[in-house]
């Protein structure tokens, strides 16, 4: 996709805009009430929770959903944006998206997404990172978005290099699961890395 182009016409605008959130398989869209009570019965699924949470912990639906919703209120003049994402094919909800904090002067963002157990392994997560990826540069005009995933999750460590994505470092013994420490790896990417890899 062709970036930093100046625009002369509506065209041009409408143009970068009808990209902005879809590519050839899903698209980001506004999250509602019963995509959260979905992301609940993910959330508290220990087989799914494991690779999410520091600590398995169910927790109740409503609260569930009271976090889920403020992850994707999308309010204006922030760096904060948060998407369900769905399937283009079928119109499934496969999963949610996340950026947060990113505010002045800093503008380095987080990043969480969370992919249904029946679309792991697809490759839709690393589409749907691509696509927050670009969104948080190009539209919300970050310098940086981070994030982390457990060590013992290299399929997701793979997913997000493919997404452009560089390990700088790790935080050690940051993990708590069966009695032994885990490391958390982070990883992030720039604003300049990104438009470089779209030229």
């Amino acid at each position: 996709m062709e970036t930093n182009r100046e625009w002369n016409t509506v065209e041009d605008a409408q143009a970068y805009a009808s990209l902005l959130l879809e590519d050839e398989a899903i698209v980001l869209r506004e999250s509602e009430a019963e995509d959260f009570r979905k992301l609940s019965e993910w959330w508290n699924d220990p087989h799914w929770a494991v690779l999410q949470q520091r600590v398995i912990k169910p927790r109740q639906t409503a609260s569930l959903v009271d976090l889920f919703n403020s992850w994707s209120q999308n309010q204006t003049n922030t760096g904060d944006a948060g998407f369900s994402i769905f399937e283009k094919a079928s119109g499934s909800f496969i999963g949610h998206i996340t950026l947060y904090g990113g505010v002045l002067p800093h503008r380095s963002s987080s990043m969480a997404v969370i992919i249904g157990p029946s679309w792991v392994g697809q490759g839709l997560g690393t589409r749907a990172v691509k696509l927050m990826t670009a969104y948080g540069f190009r539209e919300l005009g970050l310098h940086r978005i981070s994030l982390r995933v457990a060590s013992f999750n290299p399929r997701a460590q793979r997913a997000y290099e493919k997404a452009g994505f560089s390990i700088e470092g790790r935080e050690r013994d940051s993990f708590f699961h069966d009695g032994v420490f885990h490391d958390e790896v982070i990883m992030g990417l720039l604003d300049r890395e990104f438009f470089a890899s779209q030229q």
